[in-house]
């Protein structure tokens, strides 16, 4: 008899619930997340036996182990869709992982991308190089704290360039303040140092990424950006029309509706938020290169301001990488193509 098993992950212990196809619980136990425990759980256990596990912050290793210990059948769930179907005051582990044995047993579990090896190395390495990016901010901003305290207006359009930086340097601060500012300096110098290598990194994966060189055949997508939109969204095939890419992207709008009155409100932001964040940054360089999207913009920015504008902007760039991944096409060939339509 086929067996449904549900995993509930944690950092240091796995709760499993096994079922049987009647629902009956089979058996219940709490595994220490280690290689040697979880062999011993799952040793007797049918190769095909279905499986299922959050998608949390620790499936990977779990993930991984039970792929790489031959099992079939495992699917990764979505959390947020789960919470939606199974709704309950009572929260244990054991309730959460015979939930996730129930609905894979009736076909009802909300699954969610489980994305492979090279593609979560991918997103690993870009969203590093983003965190890299927000630690040097941060670090800026403490330093542009110092001075605001004290009243100075630098007059430099940019702070941390070598003049500005000299200047920096050169103020006469009091001690504590003054060294302050001389670590942050120095933590700035060592971010940029880490992006360089990371940059680095990003260049070698790109250099056997067709699909990441495809999309920077786009205005405004360079090595970082192209490597971070294609690993986010993974599998192309996935999407089988732009509007289902837009909304894995949360940059669709949201909706409400009421009796015969529907309303279109701001986007819904339930997506994947580097994707977004990313495709937001490259928006706004590619409407001071591309007349497409720059009249896009413009038209939008009278009615609506810049922040929508940019937004509707980055929809739009998502549209078109779609189209350009799922046909192979670079940008130039489909502005072509879509003049000729026209």
């Amino acid at each position: 008899m086929q067996n449904y098993v549900g995993l509930d992950v944690h950092k240091n212990f796995v709760f499993a619930v096994v079922i049987d196809g009647e629902g009956a619980v089979v058996s219940e136990r709490k595994v220490r997340n280690e290689p040697g425990e979880l062999d011993r759980f799952f040793k007797h256990m049918d190769k095909d036996a279905s499986i299922a596990l959050e998608s949390c912050s620790c499936w990977e290793y779990v993930y991984d182990y039970l792929s790489d210990a031959g099992f079939t059948n495992i699917t990764l769930a979505n959390p947020s869709r789960v919470k939606l179907i199974a709704t309950s005051r009572k929260k244990t582990d054991a309730h959460d992982a015979k939930v996730l044995a129930e609905l894979l047993r009736v076909n009802m579990l909300p699954a969610s991308y489980a994305a492979p090896n090279h593609v979560r190395e991918q997103r690993l390495l870009t969203r590093h190089r983003a965190s890299l990016g927000r630690l040097k901010a941060i670090a800026k901003n403490k330093i542009h704290a110092v001075l605001l305290r004290h009243g100075i207006n630098h007059g430099f359009s940019d702070a941390f360039s070598v003049q500005g930086t000299n200047y920096v340097r050169s103020l006469d601060l009091p001690m504590i303040d003054r060294y302050q500012v001389d670590q942050y300096l120095e933590l700035v110098r060592h971010y940029d140092v880490q992006i360089k290598k990371t940059d680095e990194q990003i260049k070698d994966y790109v250099a056997f990424n067709p699909e990441a060189r495809l999309v920077m055949t786009m205005p405004g997508v360079s090595l970082y950006s192209g490597l971070s939109i294609t690993g986010e969204i993974g599998n192309i095939k996935r999407f089988n029309s732009a509007r289902k890419l837009v909304s894995f992207a949360g940059l669709n709008p949201s909706v409400r509706q009421s009796g015969d009155k529907c309303y279109n409100g701001r986007i819904s932001k339930q997506g994947n938020k580097h994707l977004r964040w990313m495709l937001n940054q490259c928006a706004h360089v590619a409407i001071m290169h591309d007349s497409t999207l720059a009249k896009i913009y413009h038209r939008i920015k009278k009615r609506r301001g810049h922040n929508i504008a940019i937004t509707s902007v980055s929809r739009k760039m998502l549209c078109f990488i779609h189209a350009m991944l799922t046909h192979n096409v670079k940008y130039q060939a489909l502005q072509i193509h879509k003049a000729k339509a026209s």
